[in-house]
This record gives structure tokens, sequence and C-alpha cells, in this order.
């Protein structure tokens, strides 16, 4: 990829940008026995065994009840993927965008998606009434065709060509999107999405995503 014209790189962010899956790390907060049912769906979720959004609706209801306190816990487990700064900077050197989407919760995400220097980034939203978690999602969720959507978004309104766009992500709500992206990276992932994508990461270092962008 030229570096010479406008580029996008979207980047997914549980267990991508990020090396946890955040809605797991909240209800290991809250129990064992929530963290174990949360796990379950989500694993089964990510490798392509249960729809996104359906998945998602029956984890966060089992937190309905638990008060809000429990994602600032949650957040500071979080960390960030090695060399996912490297990429962001080269990126950005560049003259490239970076943005995330994730079917995690902004709640999480925009602390880490501002302190790295993102452009622009999507999630969901939980809802709370009196600072506890209502056990639903608020406002549409954010699945699998909604991150290929977000990707096309960005891309028109920075005029940038199909070609030159790149989606990186692990999981099986990520395959929309990879298979809309002029260049899909799979990274550290499932089965499933190794089948669709032009290029496969096996280590968790996202500096490994430059040299197949010719950014090295």
């Amino acid at each position: 990829m030229s570096a010479d014209h406008r580029f996008l790189v979207v980047v997914d962010v549980d267990s991508t940008l990020i090396n946890e899956e955040g809605l797991d790390e909240i209800a290991r907060v809250v129990s064992p026995e929530i963290a174990q049912k949360i796990a379950d769906v989500t694993a089964r979720a990510m490798a392509g065994e249960l729809d996104f959004a359906g998945s998602l609706t029956e984890r966060v209801a089992l937190l309905q009840g638990v008060s809000r306190d429990v994602i600032t816990q949650a957040s500071h487990v979080l960390s960030v993927t090695p060399g996912a700064r490297e990429l962001i900077r080269a990126v950005h050197d560049a003259g490239g965008r970076v943005c995330a989407v994730s079917g995690g919760f902004h709640e999480l995400i925009d602390p880490i998606a501002e302190a790295l220097g993102l452009d622009k980034w999507r999630a969901n939203r939980f809802g709370v009434d009196g600072g506890y978690l209502t056990g639903r999602v608020d406002g549409a969720i954010v699945d699998g065709e909604a991150k290929k959507a977000a990707l096309g978004h960005w891309a028109a309104r920075w005029q940038i060509p199909h070609s030159h766009t790149v989606a990186i992500g692990d999981g099986a709500n990520d395959i929309p999107m990879l298979e809309a992206a002029g260049v899909s990276i799979g990274f550290c992932a499932k089965p499933a999405v190794q089948e669709v994508t032009d290029h496969e990461i096996e280590e968790r270092d996202l500096a490994r995503v430059l040299p197949l962008i010719g950014l090295d």
C-alpha cells in the first residue's frame, strides 16, 4: 500500500487493540459465577457459534442491578496490545487514519482510544439507571454489519478509496468488516476469520501489520 495516498486502518478492540475481552473483565469483578457464564457465551460468539447481537444481549442481561463502579474497576485491568502504539504512529506519520470499532463498550474503550490518539471509534453503551446497570444495551448494538458500515462511513468521510482500506480483527463479528476492506488481516484470529482474511498474524504484536501495508 503506497503511503502517497490517503488510507484507513480500522481495528477491532477486544482481543485485538487490547489484550482482554472487556465484558469478561467486568464480569470477573462481579463474581466468579457471572464471569464463567459470560466467558462461555463470549467464546461461542467469537467462534461464530452464536448470533453476536443476541449473545451480547444475553451477557449484558447478567449484569442487571450491578453498580456501574465495576466498569472503573475492570478498566484498570485492560492493557494495550504490543505494537499498537507503533502501528498507530506509523500510519499517522504516513498520512493515514486509524479508527477502532468494537462490539464492546465506550465506557471501557474511550480512555484507551483517547490515550492512543485514534482518529475515530465506535462501540456500544451500557444502559444505566441511578448508578446501576440496567442489563440492557443503550441504543443500537454494534454488531458485524455495524462494523462494516463504520468502515464504509469513515472511508467516505475522508474520501479514501476501497483499495486503501485495511481491517484488522480476530472474531466472527469482524468478518463483514474484513470482507469489505481492501486488505483484511486476522490477528491471532479464530478459524472462521482465518478463512476470509488476506493475511494472518499469529503473534500478539500489532507492529507486524506494518510490512503487510507497506509501512515497514
